[in-house]
């Protein structure tokens, strides 16, 4: 063998390593799939663990596997670039990153609504986003949801501090506003004796879905299998809504900071505030999407000039997995 036949055959050995597979057979006869998640493994995550600790992957043939996210790592770009198949989001995210040529396309709604809020005081004069005026707010910089509030509330004189990922600040002062996701920071300011309140992003006009999402690519090639992921998916959340120690213990093995206490109070929250399945009872709405719902949102980011590129918000998303009854 040649020397440059055996450099060619060692390099292309290494793009293979290094290159992502997006749709292999394992051993077992099951097809990998990679979920990549939005954060560190966590209550909101509890369907997706249901269904992976109860089989249901598995038994729809499926080999799934569920990285963890962090504050350093992009979903939307895993997938993207081929990382992983399918990822955790938010449809808002999804319309900008199919705004700036990423082939994003959300497959099903994990959650309706999106648990993200403004915490306040419990016996705070502020009642409504109309009264933030003339208040200080701690939120990530950037934020797409408060820029939505302070323009469709005329929030001119609101003031936007950094938000410090703590309740130091809240439990300290009396009058600080923050940033709070419905089940995770109103537990800890009640651990510290503080009771709070919740205004929901949702209830502002601005309704993000949260979603799972894939590449136009993959799902062109393998529908059965996005298929497939959504009906487990689905089956794990509905069970995880009545019962959750299934996915509660998977996350404490995963993840040791959080403790029973917290978790059984993210699942109250998400179970009693109908953010995974909506205002049905029945559970119908569990994993649907409306078009009238992303074509407000598309029309929101373009006011918004969060996105600058007129595309059809339809292309953003797929009914075919989740309409078949």
């Amino acid at each position: 063998m040649s020397i440059r036949l055996y450099a060619k055959l060692f390099l292309l050995s290494i793009a293979l390593l290094l290159c992502p597979c997006r749709h292999a057979q394992g051993n077992n006869g099951l097809t990998k799939l990679i979920l990549q998640a939005d954060w560190y493994p966590q209550p909101e995550h509890g369907g997706f663990y249901t269904a992976l600790e109860k089989g249901y992957y598995k038994q729809e043939g499926l080999d799934v596997s569920i990285h963890s996210g962090g504050p350093y790592l992009s979903a939307y770009q895993q997938v993207a670039s081929g990382g992983a198949q399918i990822g955790m989001g938010a449809s808002d995210r999804i319309l900008e990153g199919v705004a700036d040529g990423q082939p994003l396309i959300a497959v099903a709604a994990t959650m309706q609504h999106d648990p993200q809020g403004i915490m306040i005081r419990d016996d705070s004069p502020v009642h409504s986003f109309a009264d933030l005026n003339g208040q200080s707010v701690a939120v990530l910089p950037g934020a797409t949801w408060f820029r939505f509030i302070t323009k469709q509330y005329q929030l001119n004189n609101v003031r936007e501090i950094p938000a410090t990922m703590s309740v130091a600040n809240f439990i300290a002062n009396p009058n600080y506003i923050q940033q709070a996701f419905a089940t995770s920071e109103p537990f800890f300011a009640r651990q510290a004796g503080v009771e709070s309140r919740l205004l929901l992003v949702s209830d502002s006009g601005f309704a993000p879905y949260r979603v799972m999402f894939s590449t136009r690519e993959f799902v062109r090639q393998h529908p059965d299998t996005v298929a497939k992921f959504v009906r487990a998916s689905l089956h794990g959340w509905r069970d995880y809504l009545n019962d959750p120690s299934t996915a509660h213990d998977a996350v404490a093995r995963l993840n040791p900071a959080l403790s029973p206490a917290w978790m059984q109070f993210s699942w109250r929250q998400l179970k009693d505030g109908h953010f995974v399945d909506g205002e049905a009872t029945d559970g119908s709405q569990l994993g649907q999407m409306d078009p009238a719902r992303w074509a407000t949102l598309y029309k929101q980011l373009l006011e918004l000039k969060v996105i600058d590129k007129q595309f059809d918000p339809a292309t953003a998303y797929t009914l075919q997995f989740i309409n078949v009854k």
